[in-house]
């Protein structure tokens, strides 16, 4: 095991003791010790649930054999940062999540990892880390919130976003601005639009960095709940097996998400997410490369901000499967995922 380094041998005995100093037994030494990722703070709505899922993502591994360690890395909420200064420190954050995971893994020498990402910056910044130190690791998504109801429509964060510029016309009241304000973000969990977040938690599962279902399952729902822990058994597997995100983020995977993205009509900010991520697996993904797939995938759902339907109504569909099997004679089906098998 490569956590070996830390543990075997009688040059290893401080190692030992001060393992044993966070409650590590003998039998634990035998055994693979697993990083699990954890991005939670309690400003990001995206973020506020992430302690639960990581219990329970720790409850599968340790069922399974393993010895999980939970450290945290920062999250920035780009709704909250926007408008403002804030702003400028959005994009960099991601890479001070892939250096910090790369700090502690590389520290502890873990034998692999369980990363648990939301929102915008952090779920790419947790793919780059993992493509980077290329240890068997896999992706569990916070999922998204609920819609909130206004007026009997469903509203999420881009209608507040709307509404301010109408109130500005005199075209919405302050008192009606502040009743959809009041309902439009009603839980936990990433916006409930195809925005950077929700398409950057689809194309982890479209790449085959999580489970399926994973990125459309709702944040406050109890199959997220069922994820996380089948995730932390997962991880087991793939450390015994020695699956690594080399054997999974490849260039027919990297195409795989540009024409999953093209069908959801995801965010544009994925051209800055993909191209990096592929930079950290060695992989080379030209501009023109998303241009040339987009123009031969036919756009499949019209998805808030620019179309009708929100994330559940997505989940409730079928979720990323569902697109993808209406997308199945565009992609690479022999694609390796972290179930082990192909898509």
């Amino acid at each position: 095991m490569r956590s070996d380094i830390i543990k075997k041998g009688i040059e290893r005995a401080p190692n030992r003791s001060l393992l044993k100093a966070v409650g590590v037994t003998e039998s634990d030494l035998e055994k693979p010790f697993i990083a699990v990722v954890n991005s939670y703070t309690s400003i990001v709505p995206g973020h506020l649930h992430l302690r639960e899922l990581a219990e329970k993502v720790k409850m599968g591994i340790a069922a399974s054999g393993g010895v999980p360690f939970e450290f945290n890395t920062i999250a920035v909420c780009d709704g909250i940062a926007m408008g403002h200064i804030g702003m400028r420190f959005s994009l960099p954050s991601r890479d001070l999540i892939a250096d910090s995971i790369e700090v502690m893994v590389q520290a502890h020498q873990f034998d692999g990892m369980v990363l648990i990402p939301n929102c915008d910056k952090i779920t790419p910044g947790m793919l780059m880390a993992a493509a980077r130190l290329d240890i068997p690791s896999i992706v569990v998504t916070g999922g998204p919130m609920l819609s909130g109801i206004f007026d009997g429509k469903k509203v999420g964060v881009d209608k507040i976003f709307e509404a301010v510029g109408k109130a500005a016309k005199g075209e919405m009241s302050l008192e009606d601005l502040k009743r959809l304000e009041n309902v439009a973000c009603p839980t936990c969990g990433s916006c409930n639009g195809m925005f950077t977040a929700n398409t950057m938690a689809c194309l982890t599962e479209v790449m085959g960095m999580s489970l399926p279902g994973c990125a459309t399952a709702l944040a406050v729902s109890s199959a997220k709940l069922r994820i996380a822990e089948n995730t932390g058994k997962q991880i087991m597997k793939l450390v015994k097996r020695d699956i690594k995100p080399s054997d999974i983020i490849t260039p027919e995977s990297i195409d795989n998400a540009i024409i999953v993205d093209s069908a959801l009509g995801g965010s544009t900010n994925t051209v800055l997410h993909l191209t990096a991520i592929a930079r950290e697996a060695k992989i080379k993904v030209e501009l023109e490369r998303f241009d040339e797939l987009s123009r031969r995938t036919p756009h499949i759902c019209n998805m808030t901000p620019s179309g009708e339907y929100t994330m559940e109504d997505l989940n409730q569909a079928g979720g990323i499967p569902a697109v993808m099997k209406e997308l199945s004679s565009l992609l690479s089906l022999d694609a390796l995922t972290v179930t082990g098998k192909t898509i």
